[in-house]
């Protein structure tokens, strides 16, 4: 961060607000330039769809011998009991008990397909009550998997790099003294970020490449509108163009709908944790950003302090006491410490407090090396604590409020 008395770049800010004012910038130019890719994309064929549709309302009302606007009504007509579950094809009811469900199901995985809404005012708020809990239901139960599947992917990553120690004769194996060496060889190991980035999309692309295999004929989609279907489900964008098990009938409707039942569960779980590992990246490289643009502010600020302070008057005995920082240095050392550089490694476990984002990096570097060592930190009973995601970014947080009272 810039000096006191420097008003030059963010360094007048607090990092935290730094940060999450370059991250709301880099949004709003992602979803600006997303919209205008979409529009160059999709409007031309927006437009020729709507004049083939002219076309053929005129051409029907012509044929027909119908006013424009008697055809409009009974069109209005049709798309009221469509919105009810009203399909010309036959289709399952939507509300039998398979149906709700499945419509449950998107509402706590909070995918909401929208195919399926409640139409009375009882559905409305029971839905408001159901979803409040169940949602947050739901979202603790994939931080619970994210855990274990965190714990399980360190565990196999510190397995392989021992394996790999022991073929260099980096490991010895046998002795207890041996041990010692080879744990000490190990303590500062870390797992790297990118590598379980790989590990959890190729397991997401393995789940979806499966479960396309399964809905193209079931469904009757081409094989790319089901990978299509299985990203949107899975990371409950949910557009609801296309559904899975809807259906009046299948083949073995049994066996498939379990199947999809599976799909869903374990794709949403796997794109979770991938979304929560890429939010990491994010943050490695807002932080890089943020200490680039800080290190051309600091350099000439420091300059001139320094030339003020050639002038000042100071007394020479004063001198800062062992593990006393100054304001300035400080925030230089908070600076380095929270910006790192943008590496494959995992954040140490002692900065982790500064980084909440890098909860699942400092998961990952305990359950790495069999658990957390903290000198001194009291044991806690709390069997959520250490968390991943924003449920241990809360966690965290209200540990800190707690300390300071």
């Amino acid at each position: 961060m810039a000096s006191r008395g420097c008003s030059c770049g963010p360094g007048h800010l607090n990092e935290d607000n730094a940060r999450f004012l370059l991250l709301a910038a880099l949004i709003l130019l992602y979803l600006l330039g997303g919209a205008a890719v979409f529009s160059a994309l999709e409007l031309a064929h927006e437009r020729q769809a709507k004049q083939r549709w002219e076309e053929r309302l005129a051409n029907f009302s012509r044929g027909h011998n119908l006013s424009r606007e008697e055809l409009r009504g009974f069109l209005r007509h049709y798309e009221e009991a469509t919105r009810a579950g009203i399909r010309m094809d036959n289709v399952r009811p939507r509300w039998d008990f398979t149906g709700a469900f499945y419509f449950v199901g998107t509402v706590v995985s909070t995918i909401g397909f929208g195919m399926t809404t409640p139409a009375t005012v009882g559905g409305k708020i029971f839905l408001i009550f159901y979803g409040l809990i169940g949602c947050a239901s739901t979202i603790l139960f994939f931080n619970l998997f994210l855990e274990r599947l965190i714990t399980v992917i360190a565990y196999i990553m510190r397995s392989c790099h021992q394996r790999q120690l022991r073929r260099r004769g980096a490991l010895p194996a046998g002795s207890l003294k041996a041990a010692g060496r080879g744990a000490d060889s190990l303590a500062g190991w870390k797992p790297s970020v990118y590598y379980v980035m790989l590990i959890l999309c190729s397991a997401s692309v393995l789940v979806s490449c499966g479960a396309s295999a399964v809905y193209a004929p079931m469904e009757g989609w081409s094989y790319f509108d089901s990978l299509y279907f299985c990203f949107v489900a899975f990371s409950t964008i949910g557009f609801g163009d296309l559904v899975s098990s809807q259906g009046a009938q299948y083949e073995s409707q049994g066996l498939y709908r379990l199947a999809n039942f599976v799909f869903i569960l374990t794709g949403v779980c796997c794109i979770y944790s991938l979304f929560n590992v890429i939010s990491i990246l994010i943050k490695q490289t807002v932080n890089w950003i943020l200490r680039k643009v800080d290190g051309r502010c600091v350099q000439p600020c420091h300059r001139r302090l320094a030339r003020s302070r050639r002038n000042a008057v100071t007394p020479g005995n004063v001198r800062h006491p062992p593990g006393d920082i100054s304001t300035e240095t400080d925030g230089v050392a908070d600076s380095d410490t929270d910006g790192r550089r943008l590496s494959g490694e995992m954040i140490s476990m002692k900065d982790s407090s500064k980084v909440s984002l890098a909860i699942l990096q400092k998961q990952l570097s305990e359950m790495a090396n069999g658990g957390p060592h903290q000198a001194g930190a009291p044991n806690q009973e709390d069997e959520f604590s250490g968390g991943v995601g924003a449920f241990a970014i809360m966690n965290n947080r209200l540990a800190e409020t707690s300390g300071d009272r």
